[in-house]
Order: C-alpha cells, then structure tokens, then sequence
C-alpha cells in the first residue's frame, strides 16, 4: 500500500492519507509498505548508530532545521487554535551529548548486566554505548550502572536508573529494586566510595552520600532529594531563566509557583523577595536549605502549598509585582483563572506542554494579560517534547 504523508502529529509521527500514524517519516514523503519510496529534502542520516533500534529518540532523521520550524509550529498552532497571536521568537536548541539527567533502565545478563533504552514501542532493552543525547559523563557511568542492576534487579526484573550529573558527580536513584538487606547497604555505600558517586539512592532514600549532589542556582547551591526534577540540560535551564529573568524586569516582589527546588525562585532572589510555593515538602526544603546557605540573596519563604487545590487567591498577590509559574504537563487552570483576576504587572511562565500552556494564556487574556513572546527552548533534542518560556503583562496595570 502506498501513502504519502500529510503531516506529523504531536508525536512527531507521520499522517498518513488514511490509516494509523507511521513512524519516523516526514510531510510530503511517499511510503510503501513501510519503506520510503520518495524521502523528504528534510531528510538526512540518523548521528547516532543506536537510532534504528532505540527507541530513545524520535527525530534523529530529520534536519535541525526541520526539527526546529516543526517544534515551533507546534506552539503556534496550540495558541492559534485559542485565538492567540504573539511574536515567537527564534528557538533555541541544546547541544547534541548535553543531557545531565535520563532515566536508563537495567537488566540481568547470565554473563552480567545490560544498560539503556527501550526498543521503539517495545520493552526490549537497547545497549546505548555511543549515545548522541548523554552527557559523557553519563555515557562513562554505564560500568557502573551495570554493577547496580547485578545488585538491585533480580532475575526476571527491570530497574530504572536515575542518574543525575551534579558538581560533586553522579546522583543515582534506582528505581523498583529489590529490598535492600543491611549488608547491602555497606556494599553500597563502598560501591559508591569507590566509583566517587555523589549519592546513591534506593526507591528514593539516600544509601550512601559522599558529597551533597549540588545545582547551581544563581549563587545558591542547592541538593535536590533523590530522583528530584531538574532541567535536562545546562544549556536549557540558562535559556529558561534568561527568559524569566527577562520577563520580571525590574520586579522587587516576587511569587514563585511551582517553585521545585528553586531553580528560578533562588536567581530571583538576588534581585527581589520571593515567595517560593511547591506541592512537595523534600522540594522546598532543599530550596529553604540552598537559600539559607547562600551569600548575598534577599529574602525567600518556602511554603508548602498544593496549588492545585489550593491555587493563590488575587487577595494574596496584593503586593506582588511579578509571579514566575511553571507548572508540570497538566499546566495550571485554577491557578491561571485566579491569577487573571488579580493585579500582578508581570507574569513569566514557563511550560512543558504547548497545549496547556495555551489553555492557561487563553484565561490570562480574558483576564486583561497582553501575551508579549513566546520562547520556544529544545533541551529534549531529537524528541517530540517541545518546551516554551513567555512574558505576560497587564498593561493597564503599569
């Protein structure tokens, strides 16, 4: 059966005239059974050797530039099909092997251990060894991931791995291993002094911690808890908080939803207070004990709030000149309906989810925000997700 593709969908499939959505194929490409018969001028050869079997990219073959007119066109059409025009501006894309964080996952082997990815739309385990989106460093670590799957997996099981770089070396949270006995937990610990891991964590508790597995945060130095969120690459979160450093503008008052570990809460406070309010307790603790330590920020109070129910009233935002929100995928309704009824000049947000991030701005609008730019920020290269940062004002506020 031949077909020629329409389009690709937010998964960065391709459509088909009818049928399912086909894989890796670009616009305009015909296929035949599976097999590209007239390729796209887009397409090129897949960098990495692992591309065909892994299932740890989706984009290897297309161009940069394609992949970077595809991404932003993602965002324009969520906002287009609310009724939102703005100025997009030009995105900006990490580097290849600058990922800092992945989640890898493990398997026993009857002659050891087997670290990777998944198979593209299947649970077989992909051997990664000259991966293109790894930070080397964690590409240098697979040696010792192995030796961790051998301890934490047992014969039939999968383990997931999540490594972390930090500035006093790899942060590892293994995921769904079996219990650890106490003798384990004196393995582990030598296991860790001796490959000079930060910290080793089992099913989120610390076993053994040489170093605090620091982020640098502006001028705070903050360890996040085990298996803790953090921008994927260095190169994205500069990107992101240039944008929210942007869109606060001279701001001396300021709220942070969504705050995390601070990632943006923290450089703010070099310039303005901040109120900093996250969901997770061990989040905001490590904020609280990374602003604490810290030389040379005004002050910052960490609460714990679910701002899911419980989002911040206008009443609450009274004396704030600019709120930062990031929320997770889901975006943040209820708190994007109470932000547009209160009296905040500026609003820098920052989404993961072109489509509810267009939800969110549709309220804000409706509320009196003008939406000022949109910058689209690719630290998941090859991938399908699509990042964004955004200024908000209401004009009529000042």
């Amino acid at each position: 059966m031949t077909q020629t593709i329409l389009r690709l969908n937010h998964k960065g499939e391709g459509v088909p005239e009818t049928g399912a959505p086909i894989p890796r194929v670009l616009p305009d490409e015909v296929v035949e059974d599976g097999r590209i018969v007239t390729p796209s001028v887009a397409r090129v050869a897949a960098p990495c050797r692992h591309y065909k079997s892994c299932g740890g990219c989706a984009m290897q073959h297309a161009s940069d530039d394609f992949v970077a007119a595809w991404k932003t066109d993602v965002i324009r059409l969520g906002l287009s099909a609310r009724g939102v025009e703005t100025e997009i501006r030009p995105i900006l894309t990490s580097p290849a092997q600058s990922r800092r964080r992945a989640t890898l996952h493990g398997r026993r082997t009857k002659k050891g251990a087997m670290v990777g990815f998944f198979g593209r739309g299947s649970d077989a385990l992909i051997d990664v060894p000259d991966c293109k989106l790894l930070h080397p460093a964690l590409i240098a670590a697979f040696p010792v991931l192995e030796e961790l799957t051998v301890a934490a997996a047992s014969r039939k099981s999968t383990v997931g791995l999540v490594v972390t770089l930090s500035e006093a070396g790899l942060d590892i949270d293994i995921r769904d291993a079996k219990p650890l006995e106490p003798q384990g937990i004196l393995e582990m610990a030598a296991l860790a002094e001796r490959h000079k891991l930060a910290r080793l964590s089992w099913d989120g508790e610390a076993v053994a911690t040489r170093e605090p597995p620091v982020q640098s945060f502006g001028k705070a130095r903050v360890a996040p808890p085990p298996g803790a969120f953090l921008q994927a690459t260095a190169h994205g979160q500069a990107a992101l908080l240039a944008c929210v450093q942007d869109a606060l503008g001279d701001a001396k008052q300021v709220v942070d939803l969504f705050a995390g570990c601070g990632t943006f809460s923290l450089p703010a406070a070099e310039k303005a207070e901040v109120w900093a309010l996250e969901g997770e307790a061990a989040l905001i603790d490590a904020l609280d004990t990374g602003w604490r330590k810290a030389v040379g920020l005004k002050k910052v109070k960490a609460e714990v709030r679910d701002l899911f129910r419980r989002p911040l009233l206008p009443q609450e935002l009274r004396k704030t000149d600019a709120v930062i929100i990031d929320p997770p995928r889901a975006g943040a309704e209820a708190q994007s309906v109470e932000l547009a009824q209160s009296g905040v000049k500026r609003i820098a947000a920052v989404s993961c989810n072109p489509i509810s991030f267009a939800r969110d701005a549709e309220i804000l609008i409706a509320g009196g925000y003008r939406l000022d730019w949109v910058q689209p920020v690719d630290q998941f290269r090859w991938s399908s997700h699509v990042e964004l940062a955004a200024q908000f004002t209401k004009p009529h506020m000042g």
